[in-house]
């Protein structure tokens, strides 16, 4: 059985530690692969192999960083399609979708490309006589990554390109469940030139998380997660004097007043609810009818939920594919029979759906559930599946006052032809990513993904402007250069003169 590797200095690294993970096939469920786990000594290992990179990387001029991330570029580009199957076999999502994901991340190494604008500073001259003064951003030093199972390629893409192209070094803690394409993302990192111990991978557990959470040498740390463990992460490292970027889960809601188009409504709501099996902290996971719009829209969406083509992710015909663990799935799938314990109205069940030929897989059908109450607990916790809550809205006061009572704020979305009332939508609604007539408003490259309330713990978000405050330091230098022709000697405080 392939055992995965860490990915320190350059090379691969066995584990030391005797410890192990299962790494399955969501669509067969069979284990193909195992991942060994990092001791706390082993992480300590990593982050002294950045700490030593970062003496040279820190001072390479940028014109040679950008050098080395262009070529980065072209060889994701040139290896998209095997970094996508490495995605499709350990998480399980069709292969267009993992694709997509590739495509995703490589916008924010095309934004680390440019680095040289983003980092030019500011400059006033003579401030004051003959008084000049710069403001100049440097790197932090050693950075942390700890990124989530949904996103095995994307979410790494989103931080240690930025980082390492800001002049930080870089260790990267990818979930253990499906960890070869971060794997392979360091492998053609290096095959691009990139230094040996820039950018560094230790895989692993608890064990991983908490050591770099609490060496010394890190500096910060970027994390993308579950809300619980997003609180966790900012509390302990600022207990360890880190800066703090996490990004936790989601609730997210999608308006849809009576003037919308009702088809193309039902068809974003179908996409942005179960595509990648609904394990995205963007997914719409409720629709806010608003009106006399529930009962044809619910039938629009239930329609469109019957006919998707559900099956292994490599099967070019499947629309979605399994969820990444039995014990998810099943957990998913309990919030069904939940919901119509607790007062909603279950349309399409999806539980118990079993794909031919692949009984064993991690699959789950399609859920719709109409008429939910609040309290219900599918409304309430974040699922991470395919299922979606619709609600009833008198008004469009109504919605606003649901959505915004929500203790999560990552992403929302209207669905209207009405552009006052879009335009008052997006001032009121608070939510850090609003999308008009987008249903998965996840921002390009070159603006900040992130959220507000219980979905964002820390004060940047990731990538974009936000991503490079984030992995550098300002610094303002005031700069007097005295002329020839004076001399003298003055000892009294400088004044604005």
């Amino acid at each position: 059985m392939k055992t995965i590797t860490h990915w320190i200095c350059g090379k691969p690294v066995e584990s030391a530690s005797g410890r192990f993970g299962p790494v399955y096939n969501p669509a067969t469920g069979a284990q193909e692969k195992q991942v060994g786990f990092a001791s706390a000594d082993e992480v300590d290992t990593a982050v002294a192999t950045a700490k030593a990179a970062f003496e040279s990387w820190g001072s390479t001029s940028l014109a040679k960083r950008t050098a080395i991330l262009f070529k980065y570029r072209e060889l994701l580009d040139a290896h998209r399609d095997e970094i996508a199957e490495l995605i499709t076999a350990e998480h399980g999502k069709v292969h267009s979708d993992a694709l997509g994901e590739v495509a995703r991340g490589m916008e924010i190494v095309e934004l680390a490309c440019g680095i040289s604008e983003k980092l030019k500073g500011e400059l006033s001259t003579q401030v004051s006589t003959r008084v000049d003064v710069a403001s100049i951003r440097q790197p932090l030093g050693v950075v942390a990554g700890i990124t989530p199972f949904n996103f095995p390629a994307m979410v790494p893409m989103w931080m240690f390109p930025l980082a390492i192209a800001c002049g930080n070094t870089f260790v990267l803690k990818p979930s253990e469940k499906d960890p070869s394409a971060s794997f392979r993302l360091a492998e053609l990192a290096s095959e691009a030139g990139l230094p040996d111990g820039v950018l560094n991978i230790v895989q692993g557990d608890k064990v991983a998380v908490d050591r770099l959470l609490e060496n010394p040498d890190v500096v910060a740390v970027s994390f993308v997660g579950s809300t619980p463990i997003a609180k966790y992460i900012q509390l302990k490292g600022v207990e360890h004097d880190k800066r703090v970027q996490a990004l936790g889960g989601a609730k997210n809601h999608m308006l849809v007043l009576p003037d919308a188009d009702l088809d193309f409504a039902a068809d974003q709501a179908i996409n942005a609810a179960y595509g990648s099996a609904g394990e995205r902290c963007m997914a719409v996971s409720v629709v806010v009818a608003v009106g006399d719009t529930g009962d044809e829209l619910v039938g629009k969406i239930a329609e469109r939920a019957k006919g998707l083509k559900i099956g292994p992710g490599h099967d070019p015909a499947s629309e979605m594919g399994p969820l990444i663990t039995r014990e998810h799935r099943d957990k998913v799938a309990s919030y069904v029979a939940s919901a119509a314990a607790q007062g909603a109205e279950v349309v399409v069940d999806g539980t118990g759906y079993v794909v031919a030929g692949h009984e064993d897989g991690f699959f789950l059908g399609v859920s719709l559930l109409d008429k939910v109450p609040v309290t219900a607990d599918a409304y309430r916790d974040e699922i991470f599946g395919p299922v979606l809550c619709v609600v009833r809205a008198d008004t469009y006061d109504d919605a606003i006052e649901l959505i915004n009572s929500s203790r999560w704020g990552n992403g929302t979305a209207i669905f209207t032809r009405d552009g006052g009332a879009a335009r008052r939508f997006q001032l009121e609604v608070q939510a850090g990513m609003v999308g008009i007539n987008v249903p998965i408003p996840v921002p390009v490259g070159y603006h900040s993904f992130g959220g507000w309330k219980d979905s964002l713990f820390g004060d940047l978000h990731i990538y974009g402007n936000d991503g490079i405050a984030f992995y550098t330091q300002g610094k303002v230098i005031t700069t007097r250069w005295p002329d020839p022709a004076d001399g003298g000697i003055n000892l009294g405080f400088p004044s604005h003169s």
